[in-house]
């Protein structure tokens, strides 16, 4: 039996639930699952959604591109998200040495991981110069606007701080998730689970979405399990 971390950072809600189904997965093949989150910063001026909140925004949902994202109107959502998310332990470099695997989750900021998770890796760098998370199994899942909006670079581009701690990169193969070999607009990759959240944040995950990352977070939990003890 395999400790599996699930860790994440959620804007809107829809990493939390794919994190809650990648947790499940773990459960379900009969590991520990433990779900933290990585919280937003806590300054007023570095808030994730701050851009989106109607005062700041005042007169912008009619221009350009923000017609389609409506970002006005996302302000709304994140506090929901955010109220709903409350119940959730924040995550601790402790955390990371209690578990024998580990699954990220975070939303896709321009192609690559938030600054909320990248300072976060940043402030435990300690267990990067000790070694304590080497040879943990790993996976990463993301969510973005749309399929073109850079969900598998993302995942691509966060294995790199992830190798620098040591740890052991797991994906999604081909023959364990037909579901992304498919033209319907999902997300899925072989390099990791994702959800397309709609330009405007208003989609939810999809079904087929929270089954690959509820396969996600078994496959870690079957590698940490084969490979405890082992860096």
């Amino acid at each position: 039996m395999a400790n599996v971390l699930v860790i994440y950072f959620s804007a809107y809600g829809h990493i939390h639930k794919m994190a809650e189904a990648a947790a499940e997965g773990a459960v379900s093949e009969g590991h520990v699952a433990k779900l933290v989150r990585i919280p937003d910063f806590l300054h007023p001026d570095n808030i994730t959604a701050l851009l989106d909140h109607p005062e700041r925004r005042r007169g912008a949902e009619n221009s350009g591109l923000s017609s389609t994202f409506r970002v006005g109107g996302r302000w709304e959502k994140y506090e929901a998200a955010q109220e709903v998310q409350q119940s959730v332990p924040l995550a601790t470099a402790d955390d990371l040495r209690w578990a024998d695997g580990i699954v990220w989750g975070f939303p896709t900021y321009y192609g690559s991981m938030p600054a909320q998770v990248k300072s976060f890796l940043d402030l435990s760098g300690s267990l990067c110069a000790s070694g304590e998370l080497e040879g943990k199994p790993t996976g990463v899942m993301t969510s973005a606007g749309s399929i073109h909006t850079g969900h598998e670079a993302t995942i691509l581009t966060s294995i790199v701080p992830l190798l620098h701690f040591g740890m052991v990169y797991v994906g999604l193969p081909y023959s364990q998730n037909p579901e992304y070999l498919t033209a319907d607009a999902i997300g899925g990759s072989p390099y990791g689970p994702s959800t397309l959240a709609g330009p405007d944040s208003s989609r939810s995950p999809d079904e087929r979405e929270l089954r690959m990352a509820g396969r996600l977070g078994a496959r870690v939990a079957r590698f940490a399990a084969a490979t405890i003890g082992i860096k």
